[in-house]
């Protein structure tokens, strides 16, 4: 995209001025549309998901073998739900005004297998393909019992095939972890935003990693490249795959199921809110999918970028989605928050759920550093950067008057809002890392 265009659409869209700038903004979607609008503009459902789900409840006895840890939730990789009231307190602390509403936070970052929220989508991507690879070749029938998968004779069926993607981190851990697990010969492409002890653990668990100078969208090129010479190697797509979409979609009816179990309210008088990091988009996209399916009109998604990565809100806001890259206005992608190091949002998911996701904002660094500080002294969590991502989004939305009258959400409501931190990774992050990381944070 030449100077003089990059000119007349800053032009016609003010708020990139304050991105370039690298300010923190928030921004919320004008055009969001009813559920069930939304939903058709997917072109997924309610059955695909439940699919989904199925499949995953087919493989719970292989991961109970092969991971003795899920064994304690059936084989089923799932996260709990944690009132974080301490949390709540600082940050009314820190903005000097009250936070209405329950805050609570849901610890994807402690997700068995991988210790994010890519143990969704890039687990279930894989399984999926090794499914249909054992069917096809009469190995498996769906009402198999699938801890036979569990063998020495599977582990040799998968070498056979070879699996490649491009990560930042996160999503090449769960992919290698649990295509090595299955026999495949696999390979992860990283970005040079990666960091050394999440090559280090791949490369443990007998991944190849191949390392690039360049940022997210050269290793996941280059991971395309390797599957296009290969006919039995599988590419996984982070940006355009409707998989792992799926796979993070499940979280809907789980979260919903967990609610219900504690007895919380979602309606129109005790709307939910969701706060999400983002960087390519499809892991907060598939979530965000999910729960619109479960909860209808009444959850309302919010997702959380870094001032040096805000692909998914420049793509939606422009309309331009992938079309557009941060380094196409000046930006340079450079960012702590390694999962949410990307410069180019995925087209699937921007356009897409473009009517879905209720509204974007982004927040600096050292943000994310000192709220990462702030939840391991007061609530005893180790997240990474990019999980306390959505901490701050509670009082951004709160400040927003505008964006709650648009909902019909007057105080009265607002005091039954549930506010739910999306928490993505860190439970695996090695502790001289996290004490590195807490040492930045500013009390």
């Amino acid at each position: 995209m030449n100077k003089l265009n990059i000119d007349k659409l800053i032009d016609h869209f003010p708020l990139l001025k304050t991105l370039i700038a690298l300010q923190p903004v928030s921004w919320f979607n004008p055009e969001i549309t009813p559920v069930e609008q939304g939903i058709k503009q997917v072109g997924l459902n309610q059955l695909d998901i439940q699919q989904a789900s199925d499949r995953l409840a087919r493989f719970s006895s292989y991961l109970m073998k092969a991971f003795p840890d899920t064994a304690k939730n059936d084989g089923i990789i799932e996260s709990e739900i944690i009132d974080i009231e301490k949390m709540k307190q600082q940050l009314q602390l820190d903005y000097g005004k009250p936070l209405v509403g329950r805050l609570m936070l849901k610890k994807d970052s402690h997700l068995p297998i991988a210790g994010s929220i890519k143990a969704r989508g890039g687990i279930y991507e894989v399984l999926t393909h090794a499914e249909k690879l054992a069917i096809q070749a009469g190995l498996l029938k769906e009402e198999d019992d699938y801890g036979k998968l569990y063998s020495e004779s599977f582990k040799q069926f998968f070498s056979q095939y070879r699996i490649a993607v491009g990560s930042t981190g996160n999503l090449g851990l769960s992919i290698g972890i649990i295509s090595a697990k299955l026999g495949f010969s696999v390979s992860v492409h990283m970005s040079a935003d990666a960091r050394q002890w999440k090559k280090d653990k791949l490369r443990s668990h007998g991944v190849n990693v191949v390392e690039y100078e360049q940022d997210y969208g050269v290793a996941v090129e280059q991971g395309r490249k390797e599957a296009e010479h290969d006919a039995n190697c599988f590419f996984i797509d982070d940006e355009n795959s409707q998989t792992l979409f799926l796979g993070y979609s499940v979280a809907g009816q789980r979260l919903l199921k967990q609610f219900n179990d504690l007895q919380i309210k979602v309606d129109q008088d005790h709307p939910l809110f969701v706060y999400l990091p983002c960087g390519v988009g499809g892991g907060p996209g598939g979530v965000t999918f999910g729960l619109k399916a479960a909860f209808g009109d009444h959850v309302h998604c919010i997702f959380a970028e870094p001032t040096h990565s805000p692909c998914m809100l420049l793509g939606v806001h422009t309309g331009l989605h992938d079309q557009i890259s941060v380094q196409d206005i000046g930006i340079d992608n450079v960012t702590a928050a390694d999962g949410l190091a990307v410069g180019r949002a995925s087209g699937f998911v921007g356009r897409s759920m473009q009517g879905l996701i209720d509204g974007y904002y982004t927040l600096t660094d050292q943000t994310m550093y000192n709220y990462l500080g702030k939840m391991a002294r007061l609530e005893g969590l180790q997240l990474e950067p990019s999980a306390v991502a959505g901490v701050i989004g509670p009082m951004i939305v709160s400040e927003n008057s505008e964006y709650l009258q648009r909902l019909n959400l007057e105080h009265h409501k607002m005091v039954n809002a549930t506010h739910l931190i999306w928490a993505t990774g860190g439970s695996m992050v090695p502790e001289q890392e996290m004490q590195d990381y807490i040492a930045k944070s500013v009390r």
